[in-house]
């Protein structure tokens, strides 16, 4: 039940977070002992509720189709680079802000990025598995360009583009704050996020889908503190400065995304979350078992040692492994991102051999 003094609240602006009645309860219970602690909360939470948005950046051109899925070009000169989101989020917090945007910025640094856009599935995908994904939707894309691109995947993204990598001659693949060993989550993560998919799980395949806000609340329950304590912050924060306006712009960005597809959601959360179907070697991508120790490509990983989301210890373990002490969404946009992973990435990127 909602305290009442929250439920104003519900009537707000509905920029989020989302599911906002659960994110209230959280609030409540995080701060129960704690009445100012609430009050700094809900001051926050007002002013990212109410706060001004810029305008919607221009979606850049689309370069190729497969289904709903689409290859949006970033231009620049140099050789193909196609990155591949999560399917959980939507893949503009690769694009985020003017003057935060990874693709934008590595568009100067001697590469052609290239991002892969899912799409928004319906009910009739329901059938279409994270497997799906790459034989239906990556691997169409991919190959319509010449030469092949390199890869890079971030989040569940890096582990697509590892199984993409493995089964198209792709002349190198990067990972940033990619899962592969899900055995290396936490046990009570696990544990929780297999209670969350059993209640969830009717409900999903009834819709085909499996909504944004079945994940959102999968996060929000690996940290419910942090997830108040930050709008407790930003009460403090003075909505003029640029740390304000990128508060919202990421916020936004969190409470966004379009649904799983219901195959997807029971894979990742049954086969990979719950079997660690790719640590124990046993995913199979068409024709190809999938293990990355079989890649005969140059592959290197990003990994955060801080990562809440994607803990260090489920990483592929690759051969060239750079650990960071960047958050799961921090290495991307954070203040210190250009220093500790763009560069670097653009530095491996620019090191390869030239396509031939």
């Amino acid at each position: 039940m909602i305290d009442p003094t929250l439920t104003p609240f519900l009537d707000a602006p509905q920029h989020g977070p989302r599911p906002l009645p659960l994110f209230l309860t959280l609030l409540r219970e995080s701060t129960a002992a704690n009445p100012d602690a609430r009050a700094r909360a809900l001051a926050g939470l007002k002013r990212y509720q109410v706060a001004p948005r810029p305008t919607a950046r221009t979606p850049r051109p689309v370069v190729a189709t497969a289904g709903r899925a689409a290859l949006r070009d970033y231009g620049g000169d140099g050789r193909p680079v196609a990155f591949v989101p999560s399917l959980i989020n939507p893949p503009f917090v690769l694009d985020l802000a003017e003057g935060n945007s990874l693709l934008e910025w590595l568009s100067g640094q001697g590469v052609r990025p290239l991002l892969v856009d899912w799409g928004t599935p319906i009910p009739d995908d329901r059938d279409q598995d994270v497997t799906a994904h790459i034989d239906q939707l990556l691997l169409p894309l991919l190959q319509t360009l010449d030469p092949a691109p390199v890869l890079v995947g971030y989040c569940l993204g890096g582990t697509i583009a590892l199984a993409a990598a493995r089964t198209v001659d792709s002349p190198a693949v990067a990972t940033i704050a990619a899962p592969w060993h899900f055995g290396g989550f936490p046990d009570v993560a696990r544990a929780e996020i297999a209670d969350l998919w059993q209640s969830a799980q009717p409900a999903c395949e009834t819709l085909g889908l499996v909504p944004m806000e079945v994940l959102q609340s999968g996060f929000w329950r690996m940290d419910p503190a942090r997830t108040v304590a930050k709008f407790e912050r930003l009460a403090d924060t003075d909505p003029a400065s640029p740390a304000f306006a990128a508060f919202v712009a990421l916020e936004d960005w969190a409470n966004a995304g379009a649904p799983l597809t219901y195959a997807a959601g029971r894979q990742m959360f049954e086969d990979f979350f719950g079997d660690d179907l790719t640590g124990r070697g046993e995913w199979w991508v068409g024709a190809e078992r999938v293990r990355p120790a079989d890649l005969l490509c140059p592959a290197v990983e990003f990994v955060s040692t801080t990562d809440r989301i994607v803990p260090a210890a489920s990483a592929a373990g690759l051969a060239d492994l750079r650990p960071l002490t960047l958050g799961h969404v921090g290495m991307i946009v954070g203040s210190r991102a250009r220093d500790a992973l763009w560069q670097p990435l653009a530095d491996w990127l620019t090191a390869l051999p030239a396509p031939k």
